[in-house]
């Protein structure tokens, strides 16, 4: 072979879009073997659901009714809805998460505070309240670690409460979404008008982002982890979910890109909630909630 450089470039050339082609092969490979199956839709009266999360004993479905300011409650194969609370006293309820005693927090966007509750099966009971610090939260959560992180879609920043004090704030977001426990403690948030996902330390230092290619977020909004790590993200304006591997990579998109409903399309999705396989979102244009099932 001769050593011109003419050659030798075309060579690395070569090696290089091989190289590429393998790395494609098993991106291929990964997302063709994940993807999300519709299974059914709720035929409750709800107005602009928001974010879901399931009773710690995993039998009910907590809804964020941001139309109806109150908090629904589903249950969770049927999605008929059981129980509600708040509504006499809420206003554009946006997400809501439960501590290690069980709970409730829940984010009273509109009155700029989280308010928390006890709960007696499904009788909730307000037992105290977080402000200051933050306007219109619109992401709450309370860690393992004891505190409770609020994200302030208003004022563009999180602050983590500790025995309700201000002990910690990352500035310098823009209208910050959903909090999520991500495996060994750190936090993954939905920096929404930032079009990125951010993984935080309980300090609240930024440890990596999410952004631009492959995503292409447009209006990130509300997410869930899996045990090992994968993220399956809302991305409210492009009306599609994705499914994100724990090493970043993109593994399934489901919707068109352009608002719709039926299976597999959405109109400004937002809320996710995960079980072993079982996958519920809030189709908050459409005004309901969504059951699919994770094959992988």
């Amino acid at each position: 072979m001769s050593n011109s450089p003419y050659t030798l470039r075309t060579a690395f050339a070569l090696c290089a879009w091989v190289a590429l082609g393998l790395g494609m092969s098993g991106a291929s490979d990964a997302r063709a073997q994940t993807r999300l199956e519709y299974q059914a839709a709720s035929a409750v009266a709800l107005r602009n659901p928001h974010d879901l999360k399931l009773s710690p004993d995993g039998r009910h479905l907590f809804v964020s009714d941001v139309g109806n300011n109150r908090v629904a409650i589903l249950d969770p194969e049927t999605l008929a809805l059981v129980a509600e609370f708040g509504a006499d006293h809420q206003s554009g309820t946006h997400d809501v998460d439960f501590d290690r005693e069980g709970r409730a927090h829940v984010a009273d966007t509109h009155n700029n505070r989280v308010l928390v509750y006890s709960l007696a099966g499904l009788k909730a009971t307000r037992v105290g309240e977080l402000a200051g610090g933050f306007r219109g939260p619109e992401g709450v959560l309370a860690h393992p670690n004891g505190r409770v992180y609020v994200a302030g879609a208003w004022s563009h920043n999180v602050v983590a409460f500790e025995n309700g004090r201000i002990v910690a704030e990352l500035k310098g977001l823009a209208s910050p979404h959903d909090l999520e426990l991500a495996p060994g403690g750190d936090i993954w948030l939905a920096d929404a008008g930032n079009d990125r996902m951010l993984l935080l330390s309980p300090e609240l230092e930024i440890k990596r982002a999410l952004k631009g290619a492959p995503y292409h977020f447009d209006g990130v909004r509300y997410q869930d982890v899996l045990a090992d790590g994968t993220l399956i993200v809302a991305d409210k304006n492009s009306h599609r979910v994705l499914v994100i591997g724990a090493d970043g990579r993109l593994l399934h998109v489901v919707g068109s890109g352009q608002p719709g409903k039926g299976p597999g399309v959405f109109r400004t999705p937002e809320g996710v909630e995960t079980r072993g396989d079982t996958v519920w979102l809030s189709d908050s244009g459409n005004d309901r909630v969504v059951r699919y099932k994770l094959r992988r």
